[in-house]
């Protein structure tokens, strides 16, 4: 993800606390806190959805700025609009371009803008601006067969929650998923063993980059039979830990504990014979020897090297042909 300064414009601003817990919220220019996004982004406080959240709001509220809309003026085809700007298939006349030099979102950005802005728009309702609008994005409709199936008795449910702005037809369970041959195709090009250990983790123990870079050596059980028993073979520990140094969180928030070194809890999941080789090749070849944090994935080179890898560093590149390294520094 690109950084850049913001300057003249409503921005996201982090805020550290002495616990070493983040949240999110939006400032004007001047560096004011916005009322009505900071109230309704406090329901989210403590949760990975603030600070996502934040940036799909300030976006949104920077063209409210350049429509010269208040939030009592909004009205439902105001925001269908909206999405029709940011990459929706809307038919209606846009207005001028939006977010010119930028990719269009795509569904899973479009579905994630829709709950937020039907969440911001929903909260302000319930303190009493623009009800009407409220009132046209509180829509249900009936559930479906997998509704059913995933809900806790869903055989008694006789309504669902509706988004009017939310991308239409079917949506494809794991937009995500490599391609078959994919992973072999990007282990042929990395170069350092950590890069490896990326992919092949990424690919066989089903990890989110978020939970990969928050992990710990003490949360890996690479052996069978290891302590506490919760699973025979190796395995790992996927813990919530919002004060990572590197900002890396999980989303899951399994109750965990730590225990002589060693880590019981927390969302247990198998590793493979694949993952245990590429951990060994990563860690005897170039896992520093004092890392001081403890974290699995390091950086390798620049002035940084040997501190924790970020999200955004694997995330946020893909491999060239020819290239030797998928992954950030």
């Amino acid at each position: 993800m690109t950084r850049r300064v913001v300057v003249g414009d409503l921005r996201v601003q982090r805020l550290d606390r002495r616990n070493g817990l983040r949240s999110w919220t939006i400032v004007w220019p001047e560096g004011t806190v916005h009322e009505e996004a900071d109230r309704f982004l406090r329901v989210h406080d403590g949760s990975g959805t603030q600070k996502t959240y934040a940036y799909y709001l300030v976006d949104h509220l920077r063209w409210l700025e350049r429509e010269c809309l208040s939030f009592e003026d909004v009205r439902l085809r105001d925001l269908e609009r909206y999405m029709g700007v940011v990459g929706a298939d809307v038919r209606m006349p846009l207005g001028e371009p939006w977010r010119d030099g930028k990719r269009p979102y795509g569904r899973a950005a479009l579905s994630t803008a829709a709950a937020c802005l039907k969440g911001f728009y929903l909260h302000q309702s319930s303190l009493g601006v623009n009800a009407e609008l409220g009132g046209a994005l509180d829509r249900t409709r009936l559930p479906t067969r997998a509704d059913r199936r995933r809900a806790l008795l869903g055989h008694v449910k006789t309504e669902m929650p509706a988004n009017p702005l939310a991308p239409k037809g079917r949506y494809r369970r794991h937009p995500r998923m490599l391609p078959d041959g994919a992973r072999d195709d990007l282990l042929a090009v990395v170069s350092p063993a950590r890069d490896r250990l990326i992919v092949s983790w990424l690919a066989d123990g089903g990890l989110r980059i978020g939970e990969l870079c928050g992990l710990y050596l003490t949360d890996l059980h690479l052996r069978q039979d290891a302590a506490y028993g919760e699973c025979r073979w190796p395995h790992l520990h996927v813990c919530h830990r919002p004060g990572n140094p590197n900002g890396a969180e999980a989303k899951t928030k399994h109750p965990w504990r730590a225990e002589g070194g060693t880590v019981a809890g927390g969302l247990v999941r198998r590793v493979s014979p694949a993952m245990v080789h590429a951990y060994f090749e990563y860690v005897t070849s170039e896992y520093p020897r004092e890392s001081g944090h403890g974290m699995l994935l390091v950086q390798l080179h620049g002035p940084a090297a040997g501190q924790p890898l970020a999200p955004s560093a694997p995330a946020g590149c893909s491999p060239a042909p020819g290239s030797a390294q998928v992954s950030g520094p």
